[in-house]
């Protein structure tokens, strides 16, 4: 929330506890989806750019595409207007989602060769570039994990220099991930995405 609300809602709990509860009402017979596709076009309307952010993560984990939110921005242009929907297209950009990218959209999930097995060392992590994105990579013998190396915070592209042992931190707002596990241990609570992931022929392939 911005300052401004939280200020509310510590200084008039009672009236904002009200309104909060009136919003999550109105949405009883909507699926998260659709909730969360309104939730983004709200943040445009008022061009609230952190809001936007969030709410688009949350649609994106919910299940909505790329092409459902583009599709949500242009469906609202008779109430957002052109300039808005522009704002919002140049915060996707300056995002750079993968998924949203033009020769992604609709792109179908597909095994992706991403290593060979013999180039990760046991007992570290690898930060590798795949098919447009980044991946950390944990290995422990004949265990491997492959995560996004977006937050799943606000999708931020998380750097290796913000890896630390085991332990890595988004610089944006401070989410701390364990790579061994995924989980998130300080600030947030929801883990790295994992991509399903095999080895075929001594190389690793993780799907997406």
């Amino acid at each position: 929330m911005s300052d401004a609300l939280n200020y509310l809602v510590t200084t008039r709990p009672e009236a904002m506890g009200a309104y909060f509860k009136f919003l999550k009402k109105a949405g009883d017979h909507l699926d998260t989806r659709t909730r969360d596709l309104i939730s983004v076009i709200t943040k445009v309307a008022v061009q609230t750019e952190p809001g936007f952010k969030q709410y688009l993560t949350r649609a994106l984990r919910n299940g909505a595409s790329p092409n459902e939110v583009i599709d949500a921005l242009l469906m609202a242009f008779p109430v957002l207007g052109l300039a808005k929907i522009v704002w919002a297209t140049d915060i996707l950009l300056a995002m750079d989602i993968p998924e949203f990218r033009p020769e992604n959209l609709d792109a179908q999930p597909a095994w992706h060769d991403i290593a060979a097995l013999g180039d990760l060392p046991d007992g570290e992590i690898s930060f590798l570039p795949a098919e447009g994105r980044h991946l950390f990579v944990y290995r422990q013998g004949d265990v491997l994990k492959v995560y996004d190396s977006r937050c799943p915070h606000q999708v931020t592209d998380i750097p290796h220099l913000a890896l630390d042992g085991t332990k890595l931190t988004c610089p944006k707002h401070h989410w701390v991930f364990d790579v061994e596990s995924g989980d998130c241990t300080e600030i947030g609570n929801r883990p790295l995405r994992v991509f399903q992931h095999k080895v075929e022929d001594g190389r690793l392939l993780a799907y997406w």
